[in-house]
């Protein structure tokens, strides 16, 4: 088989280099990079087997594509892509949002293609090829979004995919998707970065710096995230994520007003917030 992935960053490096290590079905892969630096990095990792700088060359006899790019970029290489891709073959992606991918898939891509909307619920703070790994998705699960008219044999091949780079697939609906990952990992991201700004930016951070220790490293981890790629996810899922926003900033208030009356019932809220936690651990182990 060949694959071509375009996107040699985290998640499209890994998704090479577990691929090569699975040895499904003896691909052949493929990275399309447009700096000489992450090709040469790629190579040496053994992340893929060549490189190519055209877009038209990585795809045109590819027989699986992964786009592994921040999600607005997906629009323009669908467009460009459109009339180079080979009848039969499967489009996949990797965007942490999929309505606005399905849809652009509906509008650009050829009906000679299938497409499987991808999200490997798998990460880490750092990006770029250097910080691809092998193991990114084992035990992790991977959502996908078929097309309305994706033929089974694309949908299987996708999944066999999956679960060779050791994730378990998951089908979900694109909108019922792009909630419930705005509610768990965008909008976290958000917390992340407004919390490290938040501090950072105040008059007595220097004083703060010394001070802040492993809670203040857990909780803004994610600050640390690609900001192109956590860009993208929240202009291409607007609305959802502002609506948890909203939700999150009523229950900021709930417990702003139970300190600022000096109301016990904050510990009752608290300890409510630790059984949930502590459930969902349990549930998740």
């Amino acid at each position: 088989m060949k694959i071509a992935i375009i996107g040699l960053g985290l998640i499209g490096g890994s998704m090479g280099l577990a691929l090569k290590q699975a040895k499904w079905r003896n691909a052949e892969v493929t990275g399309y990079v447009r700096r000489p630096e992450v090709g040469s990095s790629a190579l040496s990792l053994g992340t893929v087997d060549k490189v190519e700088s055209s877009l038209k060359k990585a795809v045109e006899k590819a027989d699986l594509i992964i786009i592994a790019t921040p999600a607005l970029t997906i629009k323009d290489i669908f467009a460009r892509t459109a009339c180079d891709l080979s009848a039969g073959c499967i489009v996949t992606d990797a965007a942490s949002t999929k309505q606005q991918v399905l849809g652009w898939a509906k509008e650009l891509l050829p009906a000679t293609v299938d497409f499987i909307g991808g999200h490997p619920m798998a990460g880490k703070e750092t990006f770029g090829i250097k910080a691809a790994t092998a193991d990114l998705f084992h035990g992790c699960i991977y959502c996908l979004t078929p097309a309305p008219q994706a033929k089974p044999a694309a949908m299987q091949t996708v999944t066999e995919m999956v679960k060779a780079i050791g994730a378990t697939p998951l089908v979900i609906d694109a909108r019922g998707h792009d909630n419930l990952v705005a509610g768990i990992s965008h909008l976290p991201m958000l917390l992340s970065a407004a919390l490290v700004l938040a501090t950072t930016q105040n008059d007595t951070w220097g004083k703060m710096l010394q001070l802040a220790s492993s809670g203040y490293r857990d909780v803004t981890r994610l600050a640390s995230g690609n900001p192109e790629m956590n860009a993208h996810i929240f202009l291409s899922n607007q609305e959802t994520i502002v609506s948890w926003i909203d939700e999150f900033i009523k229950e900021l208030q709930r417990l702003r007003s139970l300190i600022a009356n000096g109301d016990n019932e904050i510990e009752r809220v608290l300890a409510s917030a630790r059984e949930a936690r502590q459930r969902w651990l349990e549930k998740r182990s």
